[in-house]
């Protein structure tokens, strides 16, 4: 086929050798990387891994009054509620309500333990077995006992997951702690006493 007149033939563009790119493109690559690493370090920053689970930066999180917190669900939770005895250095940072499946409801307060890890204790009319399930996603195996605090908890969760400790509250009406989270065995401990022997907010306590 031959070309048009007055028209010649153009070779189509090549690659640019490496030696014609500009200081602007290499000074633009290293701009992008530089941007990479402060997300990296920025979403970091708060939070560290250790043997005992993750730990978050206390600085970084929110602070919430439990006591204040727990006498206003007091009020219209159909059981007896119990505010924690912590020592220095706990510091609670959520709180939640709401229905377990099967039956029950549950009150959850969160706690950064002085070391920066969580734990979550939860207070519940639910059954144990349902009360677990809600609380981990999903059934929970059975691991055996443990005493804390004077009492008995079963010890429920799956290999290589966060444990759950479960015990049944003396008086009524009935009610059950839960306590979960990445925090130590004694950190486990700690809790689980401050709430058995923390003050106990009968059913229809009014706020302070």
């Amino acid at each position: 086929m031959s070309s048009e007149p007055g028209r010649s033939e153009r070779p189509p563009p090549g690659k640019p050798a490496r030696s014609s790119l500009s200081m602007r493109d290499m000074l633009g690559a290293l701009a992008v990387l530089a941007v990479v690493a402060l997300v990296f370090a920025a979403t970091t920053q708060s939070c560290s891994f250790s043997p005992g689970g993750p730990s978050i930066s206390a600085d970084s999180a929110p602070v919430v009054d439990a006591q204040a917190r727990l006498r206003e669900a007091a009020v219209h939770t159909p059981f007896a509620l119990r505010v924690p005895a912590l020592p220095a250095g706990w510091r609670a940072n959520s709180t939640d309500q709401g229905l377990v499946g099967g039956g029950g409801r549950a009150v959850r307060i969160g706690y950064l333990s002085p070391d920066g890890r969580y734990l979550r204790l939860v207070q519940s009319n639910a059954a144990q077995e349902p009360l677990v399930a809600t609380e981990a996603g999903g059934p929970q195996i059975g691991r055996g006992t443990v005493e804390a605090g004077g009492a008995t908890w079963v010890v429920y969760g799956n290999d290589g997951e966060e444990p759950f400790w479960v015990t049944t509250v003396p008086g009524a009406p009935e009610s059950r702690l839960l306590i979960t989270g990445s925090g130590s065995e004694q950190e486990f401990r700690t809790l689980a006493s401050a709430a058995l022997h923390g003050e106990r907010l009968a059913v229809g306590t009014p706020p302070s």
